[in-house]
């Protein structure tokens, strides 16, 4: 038997793009909520205990407080309000050997779990802006699946796939990743850091590019769609000479995208690029590089390991690990059976 994790992002469905565009708000009530039931699904399935991130607003402390039967244990993190607390969480997590992670946020959430733990086994819920890696998934069943794991009746290899992540050097500084999309912005400030002027964008590296996405990945997939299976990445240089495009770059916020260059990348191929300008991490600016500082990007499949939820259950079925016996009713057994033969011989 070993723990589940739960990493609740108080800050994710929060920022300006409620002004801007038109997202949605995801309050610490319904996420909560959403704690709760996976809390009630992992313990339907089997599991007992739990770790979690200590949040500053306590959502799953709340959560706790309304589910007393499993044991859970709070995290000593950083309570910075800053991704820190999310990155510290990820790594004590990992060193108390959690066996899977639910995560609560956007793709921003899910980098710094990685930032932290860069192969760590998740599964990701969406309650973000910009939700490419996450899904939109009843929580009930992604605590069911977390169960099933932590309680070791399904092996994690069986239904969980490895993703990619783009790696980015910085000369003279730390490395950085992005799970969905790094970019080079002509910005000079983080600001806001949301990425809501098209026109300032300059190179970007993708992981998947879908067509059915909002932000950055959906510029790529309305022009080369990629798949998160497919062993390559996608390679956007913004500027005239190329394509057009109308694209949301928001949830609610259609932009036209002029695109010079647009090509996929083979795995570990290195992309060049350098500042003056910000970088941006899976739809937020993040750090500022100064004028032809060099930056060398490139995907690789190192990312999370993501858990399938509705494989898991089926495979859960397969197995029969929800099946019930009758009341007073006794499993038979060989000796059984073989004594019922020869009374009816």
């Amino acid at each position: 038997m070993s723990l589940f994790g739960v990493v609740a992002n108080p800050a994710s469905g929060k920022d300006v793009r409620r002004l801007v565009a038109r997202a949605s708000v995801f309050d610490n009530q319904e996420k909560q909520a959403i704690v709760e039931r996976v809390l009630i699904g992992a313990e339907a399935a089997g599991a007992s205990a739990f770790a979690y991130l200590n949040d500053p607003n306590g959502i799953v402390a709340s959560a706790v407080r309304e589910n007393r039967r499993l044991c859970a244990k709070p995290l000593d993190a950083t309570q910075t309000r800053t991704a820190l607390d999310t990155i510290t969480a990820a790594r004590a997590l990992r060193d108390l050997g959690c066996s899977v992670v639910i995560t609560l946020g956007g793709d921003g959430t899910n980098r710094a779990v990685a930032l932290g733990w860069p192969d760590a086994p998740l599964i990701p819920l969406s309650t973000g802006t910009n939700n490419v890696f996450p899904r939109m998934t009843e929580a009930t069943l992604a605590g069911a699946a977390a169960g099933l794991i932590a309680s070791g009746q399904i092996e994690l290899r069986e239904v969980a796939a490895q993703q990619k992540a783009t790696h980015v050097a910085v000369a003279d500084e730390r490395p950085d990743l992005a799970l969905i999309d790094a970019v080079l912005s002509r910005e000079r400030f983080v600001g806001a850091r949301a990425l809501l002027h098209p026109e300032q964008l300059d190179t970007a590296l993708l992981t998947r590019a879908e067509p059915a996405a909002v932000g950055i990945a959906a510029i790529g997939g309305l022009l080369h769609p990629l798949s998160e299976d497919a062993d390559e990445g996608l390679l956007l240089r913004f500027g005239p000479g190329g394509e057009r495009v109308r694209a949301p770059i928001a949830p609610g916020l259609y932009k036209t995208v002029e695109v010079a260059e647009c090509r996929a990348v083979q795995t570990d191929e290195r992309v060049a690029a350098k500042g003056p300008g910000v970088l941006a991490f899976d739809g937020e600016r993040d750090r500022s590089l100064k004028p032809d500082q060099p930056i060398e990007m490139r995907v690789a499949r190192t990312g999370p390991w993501v858990v399938d939820i509705r494989q898991t259950l089926e495979l859960a079925a397969r197995k029969g690990l929800f099946r019930m016996e009758a009341p007073g009713a006794r499993r038979k057994t060989a000796g059984h059976e073989m004594a019922g033969h020869n009374r009816r011989a």
